[in-house]
């Protein structure tokens, strides 16, 4: 079942036109907003001094593992939030939380990839923009329900994981070929979110949706500049 799924009469495709602009506007608007949020966030890590702790934490053994346990617990309160029907505040408090998290996640990989040359992380971002809004493009011209994404998402996300868990314990190098797929992967989560915008939502979770799109966006960023990286 979808999780979005909700009474007929309640979600953005039943409405009219004027609410739909409404409501794909606020998503995208508090999408712009999550986006710059993370990027104020970074900004300030970044320029904190935070490397040697931060690299430090992290050559604890096992802690990415760790620090991933936690992403994904913290990750689903921040959805759960996110999709709350009583409180618009606890949808806030959802979609700060995941940008907060997210800005975390990043700092390491971002902390080296400042370090290198030839302006990797503006490439990585100006390439994620470019491919957003040609999948955004995509899924509002041929107007067609990706819903169908979700089941392959699901196994494609449980099958990702378990390879990264593995690359702890045995010797997989998460190479060029792994970043390539995750890009597909995350291309194929953002059209399923933009999809759902149009025919899944309801008309008062533009938070939940623009904290589901954000998530697509930051797990693209994430591969492509991994794939930067890797070529420099």
């Amino acid at each position: 079942m979808n999780p979005y799924e909700s009474p007929t009469f309640d979600v953005v495709a039943a409405q009219d036109e004027t609410t739909r602009v409404s409501f794909v506007r606020k998503t995208y608007w508090h999408l712009a907003g999550a986006v710059a949020a993370f990027a104020l966030i970074e900004y300030m890590l970044l320029n904190a001094g935070l490397e040697e702790s931060v690299f430090s934490l992290l050559s604890v053994k096992y802690a990415w593992l760790m620090v991933m346990g936690a992403y994904m617990g913290v990750s689903w309160i921040a959805q759960k939030w996110a999709n709350s029907s009583t409180s618009l505040g606890v949808q806030y408090a959802g979609l700060t939380l995941f940008v907060v998290v997210e800005a975390l996640i990043f700092l390491p990989i971002l902390m080296i990839a400042n370090g290198m040359e030839n302006g990797v992380i503006a490439k990585a971002g100006l390439v994620t923009v470019a491919m957003v809004l040609g999948l955004t493009l995509i899924a509002f011209t041929t107007r067609k329900d990706f819903s169908f994404l979700g089941g392959m998402l699901k196994i494609g996300g449980m099958v990702a994981l378990g390879v990264i868990v593995a690359s702890f314990f045995l010797p997989i190098t998460l190479g060029t070929w792994f970043s390539a797929l995750m890009i597909l992967f995350a291309s194929g989560s953002i059209l399923y979110s933009t999809s759902n915008i149009m025919y899944h939502y309801r008309t008062t979770q533009h938070v939940a949706a623009s904290l589901s799109l954000f998530a697509g966006v930051a797990l693209l960023f994430w591969y492509v500049l991994r794939l930067f990286m890797s070529r420099d």
